[in-house]
């Protein structure tokens, strides 16, 4: 079983430094700043393409796109970029609460014809209240796992190609169609750590996401999902979701990290606490339990750095250290059954060229990968973190002279 590798899409804008970037900018749509912020980038449509098209030539599988209101609609964003790009998947998110179920089917169906196939689903139930009466919803948490229990029912039901009657709580069908399905069928992503999460991901998901939780909590996770999976007659595959700080050394690496920590005053760590504090997200709560607002002890396990969670809501933990160092945290995630890496770095495409020349040779070498990434500049397979017409890989041709 070899790993999925996937990058992250700042689609709320991006920077060098872990504060969300609507804190202080309008959500970084234009580049002018509330207070003063150095190293903002707002995430038009040339910067985002700059980061796609990196995922795609380092050897990333897909690029996650998150969704809400902070960002840019992730389907129009992400189907403009595959104008810019040849091979690289887009991981959608979006919230079924506010699109119906048929209408989201026929999107997924247009959307690989466009792309040729380059479309996955990232069902995003939503955790937070306020958050979700944005959009129009007024549903509690639990029911809104229930809603979208009937929604992936939909979709998969009008997928058939045949009409589809359905009848539920939340949504009444009659006779569902989607014309010409989608071919092939976009894999489904889906997270929750809640119990009512749980047997929706069990029913419905292709892969489970987790958030970056220390390895013991990962196989518990994994555990209860594979079996309420088993219980309907299905198998589900497992996927996490981590930020990743990866050096030359391990010494560079927290540097780095450090350098992160030291952006955040503690005025801003209590109001971000404060406000995340008040998320049903049951997956958040166990991210806040992590670090519990302290800058004290973040390593909470060996290169896995909660920092991050400080003051970002979501993903807050990420994998720091050495390229061999962060080769290893994957290979021990693996081998818990994680098959899929969803992973993102400030700047992300800064990092994106850290992680993708400096770790991904390194798994390649480990069997986790199918190949090892071919170089840009020679063609060659990258080695020892470099492509290989950089220092340490094969020489530089000169000129001659003339």
């Amino acid at each position: 079983m070899t790993v999925h590798l996937h990058w992250f899409l700042p689609t709320g804008g991006d920077g060098r430094t872990l504060v969300d970037r609507h804190a202080y900018t309008d959500g970084g749509i234009t580049r002018s700043r509330v207070t003063p912020v150095s190293g903002v980038r707002a995430p038009d449509i040339e910067y985002l393409a700059q980061i796609a098209k990196a995922a795609e030539q380092l050897g990333f599988e897909a690029v996650l796109t998150p969704t809400g209101t902070w960002c840019e609609d992730a389907w129009l964003t992400t189907v403009a970029l595959a104008q810019h790009t040849e091979r690289l998947k887009f991981l959608v998110a979006f919230r079924p609460g506010v699109i119906s179920p048929v209408l989201a089917a026929q999107m997924a169906a247009t959307y690989q014809r466009i792309t040729r196939g380059r479309l996955l689903l990232n069902v995003v139930t939503g955790g937070d209240s306020t958050e979700q009466r944005r959009f129009g919803d007024h549903l509690d948490h639990d029911r809104r796992y229930a809603r979208t229990d009937e929604f992936l029912s939909v979709v998969r039901g009008v997928w058939s190609g045949q009409p589809y009657d359905f009848r539920g709580e939340h949504y009444q069908v009659d006779g569902g169609l989607t014309a010409l399905p989608p071919d092939p069928l976009p894999e489904i992503f889906f997270g929750g750590s809640s119990p009512a999460a749980g047997p929706v991901a069990a029913r419905h998901t292709d892969v489970y996401l987790t958030w970056g939780e220390p390895p013991e909590q990962v196989k518990q996770k994994i555990d209860w999902i594979r079996g309420l999976a088993e219980a309907e007659g299905r198998t589900v595959r497992f996927g996490i979701r981590l930020h990743t700080i990866s050096r030359d050394s391990a010494a560079e690496a927290w540097t780095t990290a450090n350098r992160l920590l030291d952006d955040l005053d503690p005025d801003t760590i209590a109001a971000a606490q404060e406000a995340l504090g008040r998320s049903e997200s049951v997956g958040q709560q166990r991210m806040l339990a992590l670090h519990g607002g302290s800058r004290d002890k973040l390593e909470i396990s060996p290169n896995l750095w909660a920092g991050v969670g400080l003051v970002r809501g979501g993903a807050g933990t990420a994998l720091v250290g050495s390229h061999a160092d962060v080769a290893d945290r994957i290979e021990e995630y693996h081998a818990l059954g994680v098959e899929h890496f969803v992973l993102s770095g400030y700047p992300h495409l800064e990092e994106a060229y850290w992680f993708g020349e400096g770790v991904i040779p390194d798994l390649a070498q480990r069997g986790l990968l199918p190949r090892i990434p071919a170089s840009p500049l020679t063609g060659g397979p990258a080695a020892n973190g470099r492509p290989a017409s950089a220092p340490g890989g094969a020489p530089l041709l000169v000129a001659g002279g003339r």
